[in-house]
């Protein structure tokens, strides 16, 4: 049986933490895997739930951390190094950045037959200077040439790693989108949403919006914020918002609530009606979702977002900026509207129309699980790589040896 070594940053909610956790769990009785991960940023939730639950024990490098420490990450390559040669993998399989960088120069100073990486994502656009962004190109198109395989989660994703950014050439370069188990997203959703709309004080006839995901500048809450302040003054409707999730912005979103006049609430201190509420991490997302009824997105970059593909899973609609590979994961003007993200005017008016529009909202959430159970589901996701591994030992002469 081959040997496959799965190495992601962290099990932080998104994902990346899905993705590693369903390959590592069902590619089994074909590979055998051993599934290694390194430490939470301090801003964000502890997920390691996601995998435990799978029955899983992943191994823990508590030096490999989001932040770059070259003290830090020279130990967490040196032990990495110890794994490779303790369990001897066919396959180094990487996944986000950090896992990356420090898993693939460790497979290649190994001689591990075959090397793979995961883009989720990119730091490529908005998070840094032009300057740094130039420094992890290069480090990128460095370490695509240890690699056997780089996969893109979408076409958007694979063009801008081959002709926007040239970290590869084209051939190199796969095509997997994720995949998930949607069916909590179908279950029991009216038991749920009555659930949430009592826990969060709800009325019936209150439109629910929400944004999940970390509070990090990348997800551009005040874009959120401004459209939420336009449809609260335009629409005529009673409108909610619910900012889920937490990290190191909170304390600006909340102060751009009050710049903004937008009454506000952190729901964990005080349990009361406001225009925006803040809830914190919430584990069961399938009932936060049950109780949308407009699910948003506001970043300045995205690789493949889970909150939309849950939201469709849900049959929530949608109005997200249009960045990285967003417009592969909905169906513009079928499941979702998209906005251009450095347009104020463009995202409000989005969220009006779909605001205004019943008939859409149905029509957009019944599209969206249509969509995404066809196309996100984790059999097709398993398959599609298993497939990929075999071709790739096959290559290597390794998989006669099995």
């Amino acid at each position: 049986m081959p040997k496959v070594l799965r190495i992601i940053n962290r099990f932080n909610l998104g994902g990346p933490t899905y993705n590693a956790a369903y390959l590592t769990k069902y590619m089994s009785p074909d590979f055998h895997t051993l599934l290694v991960g390194g430490m939470k940023d301090e801003t964000e939730e502890n997920s390691e739930y996601i995998v435990r639950n799978l029955g899983l024990v992943p191994f823990t490098i508590p030096e490999m951390r989001r932040s770059l420490n070259i003290f830090k990450d020279s130990i967490a390559l040196k032990q990495i190094t110890e794994v490779i040669e303790d369990f001897k993998p066919d396959i180094v399989h990487t996944h986000a950045s950090k896992a990356g960088a420090l898993g693939r120069r460790a497979a290649y100073n190994m001689k591990v037959p075959v090397i793979i990486h995961t883009f989720h994502g990119h730091v490529f656009d908005a998070y840094f200077s032009g300057f740094k962004s130039k420094i992890y190109q290069h480090i990128e198109r460095t370490l695509a040439k240890k690699t056997d395989k780089i996969i893109a989660l979408s076409e958007v994703q694979k063009h801008d790693l081959v002709y926007k950014y040239k970290i590869c050439q084209e051939e190199k370069v796969r095509v997997i989108p994720l995949g998930f188990d949607l069916c909590r997203f179908r279950e029991n959703m009216e038991e749920k949403r009555k659930e949430f709309r009592k826990d969060y004080l709800l009325d019936d006839d209150e439109i629910a919006i929400g944004i999940i995901g970390r509070l990090v500048p990348i997800k551009n809450h005040n874009l959120f914020l401004e459209g939420i302040k336009c449809a609260d003054e335009k629409s005529g409707k009673k409108i909610r918002a619910f900012i889920v999730g937490d990290g190191e912005e909170k304390h600006n979103i909340m102060s751009k609530c009050y710049s903004l006049g937008l009454d506000s609430v952190d729901f964990t201190h005080e349990k009361r009606k406001a225009t925006v509420t803040f809830t914190s991490w919430i584990k069961n997302i399938d009932y936060v979702n049950a109780g949308m009824d407009i699910i948003s997105l506001t970043s300045l970059n995205e690789g493949t977002p889970v909150s939309l593909i849950e939201a469709q899973a849900s049959g929530n609609p949608i109005v997200t900026t249009n960045v990285g590979g967003i417009e592969n994961i909905v169906i513009p003007g079928e499941t979702a509207l998209l906005s251009d993200y450095k347009t104020e005017g463009d995202y409000c008016n989005k969220l009006l129309t779909l605001i205004a529009d019943e008939g859409m909202r149905e029509r957009f959430g019944q599209n969206g699980w249509q969509f995404v159970n066809k196309k996100f589901s984790y059999a097709r996701l398993i398959d599609d790589m298993k497939n990929l591994y075999y071709e790739l030992l096959d290559e290597k002469n390794q998989i006669r040896k099995y």
